[in-house]
């Protein structure tokens, strides 16, 4: 894939093999920043390598804002979107899940090519779930937890991070490391690697353990049920994305918020820095000129 800017002009390029028709290049998706469909393309390329480990063989979700994410006063229209596109390239790999009443045809962001076509499309945010498809095309047990840590009003970043530190200590009496992603909203979502003996009922239930574990040594700041009266002031421990037919949002994707800000691998030391922020593509793509993914021991199983 082209690392260079793109002219902001329609054009066809091969990624990989795969022959993809680009247009509209000088679209504004981030009005704000002035942020065009050839940044976010740039950015997808430039993060690819460090993305798909994490995407690679999941059902992905995406949410796309086909005319931008609009501003303060007037924000885009967002599509949650399950099924592929009918107008997707066929050599996109898919994987089909059944339901009782109906069946959903997901794209798995296996390659390049597949990362460029959903920026082109504006698939802004990618999400999957915890577990992956096998090779007969059957989800197997999740490969990682997940906790996403979403901060109630008067609380910001950095309480989220003393949170994460409790988890942290928690989890590694239960024999778990756990990794942060700053995640480009307002929270941060933390990770460990499963090794594939927990279904995702039993994944969801030692989440769910640990956040009420956590609420109970920590009642002033740490709340583990969803009700909105609870929230003020403290920290929600989803849990819930644990479950078969959850998602979180894929680490290094970007997300649709008025800024182009990124579900970011972060440190320990930087969930430290008391001017602890949400980054930018721009920033993620100079942090990977300079450091390794913090996040491979968890993609390395």
């Amino acid at each position: 894939m082209q690392s260079e800017r793109m002219a902001p002009k329609k054009q066809a390029i091969s990624i990989d093999g795969h022959e993809l028709t680009i247009s509209n290049l000088d679209k504004v998706f981030y009005p704000e920043t002035g942020t065009t469909k050839a940044d976010v393309l740039e950015y997808y390329a430039a993060v690819a390598d460090l993305l798909i480990p994490h995407t690679r063989d999941r059902a992905a979700t995406r949410k796309r804002w086909v005319d931008g994410v609009g501003t303060a006063e007037n924000t885009g229209k967002v599509f949650f979107q399950k099924n592929l596109e009918s107008f997707a390239p066929e050599w996109i790999t898919r994987r089909t899940i059944r339901h009782k009443d109906h069946s959903n045809v997901y794209p798995l962001v296996n390659d390049r090519a597949t990362l460029a076509w959903l920026g082109h499309v504006a698939a802004l945010e990618i999400h999957v779930p915890q577990w992956r498809f096998g090779k007969n095309g059957q989800p197997k047990n999740p490969d990682r937890l997940v906790l996403d840590l979403d901060p109630g009003d008067g609380v910001g970043l950095v309480g989220c991070a003393e949170v994460a530190r409790y988890a942290q200590t928690a989890m590694k009496g239960r024999g778990l490391e756990l990794l942060p992603v700053t995640s480009g909203s307002k929270g941060i979502h933390m990770y460990a690697a499963l090794d594939g003996r927990l279904n995702s009922e039993k994944a969801a239930k030692v989440a769910h353990e640990l956040a009420r574990e956590l609420e109970a040594d920590h009642p002033d700041l740490v709340v583990s049920e969803m009700k909105r009266s609870l929230r003020p002031g403290k920290v929600l421990i989803d849990w819930s994305q644990n479950y078969a037919s959850r998602t979180t949002v894929s680490p290094y994707s970007l997300r649709g918020r008025l800024r182009p800000y990124v579900a970011t691998p972060r440190t320990w030391d930087e969930l430290a820095d008391p001017d602890l922020a949400q980054l930018e593509y721009t920033e993620v793509i100079q942090r990977m000129k300079r450091r390794k993914d913090p996040l491979q021991s968890l993609t390395d199983g």
